[in-house]
Parts: C-alpha cells; sequence; structure tokens
C-alpha cells in the first residue's frame, strides 16, 4: 500500500541505526543508515538526514557504543548512508558539510548509491 506523505518514514527512522558492524579488513566500525526514499530536498528530509547522523555520532561518542558494543570500544569509525538513489543537490551540500564536521571527531563518512536497488516488499 502507498505511503501518502513520501518523508513520514524518514520522520519516522530518526535515531534508527540499521547495521552496527566492524569491517574486518579496516578494522572500523561501521554504522549504516539506509536512505531508500527519493531526495526531495525539503527542509523536513534534510532535518531528519541531520539528526540521524546526529544520533550515529552521539552513539560512537557519548558512551553507548562502549555499553551496548563493547568489543567494538575506541575503534576508528565510519558512518555509511546507502541510498537507493542519487542526493539531490541539497542533499550533496548538507553530507559536504556532515562530512566536514565528522572528520574533525577523526569519523569516516561514506556515501554509497546501489545502482539496482532492490523493490520494496509489501
Amino acid at each position: 500500500m502507498g505511503n501518502k506523505d513520501p518523508n513520514a518514514k524518514a520522520k519516522n527512522r530518526v535515531g534508527v541505526i540499521d547495521l552496527i558492524a566492524q569491517d574486518a579488513k579496516t578494522n572500523e566500525v561501521v554504522l549504516v543508515m539506509n536512505e531508500l526514499g527519493e531526495w526531495d530536498g525539503s527542509d523536513e528530509q534534510m532535518l531528519a538526514l541531520q539528526e540521524r547522523f546526529n544520533a550515529c555520532v552521539s552513539f560512537l561518542l557519548d558512551g553507548e557504543i562502549a555499553s551496548d558494543h563493547p568489543e567494538l570500544a575506541g575503534k576508528p569509525a565510519r558512518i555509511e548512508l546507502r541510498c537507493a538513489h542519487i542526493p539531490d543537490t541539497r542533499a550533496l551540500e548538507l553530507l559536504g558539510l556532515i562530512h566536514d564536521q565528522l572528520a574533525f571527531q577523526e569519523i569516516r563518512l561514506e556515501v554509497i548509491v546501489r545502482s539496482d536497488p532492490s523493490p520494496p516488499k509489501d
């Protein structure tokens, strides 16, 4: 069934980290955020994206990772934003700013656009 508000899912996902893992090759903690919807450049979507990043950074820096996943504490970190669509201009500008701020905290940002996204499941 279709959702009438395309931003409703984004609003409901604030604070959601889709995957927490360790990259065996780089020894980094990897926090994954999936962005399945289309980019519309709306204030609501940009705010939700920023809040999701804030939640990831808080998880890494405020001690939650140490309490929830002590085996990952103290490791270098990377946040991956996995998108179904190429971010629009406004999202790219925001991601550039987020990238620069994360660099100050020694957290890497990687944006991955899936070339063949899976169809949504009903």
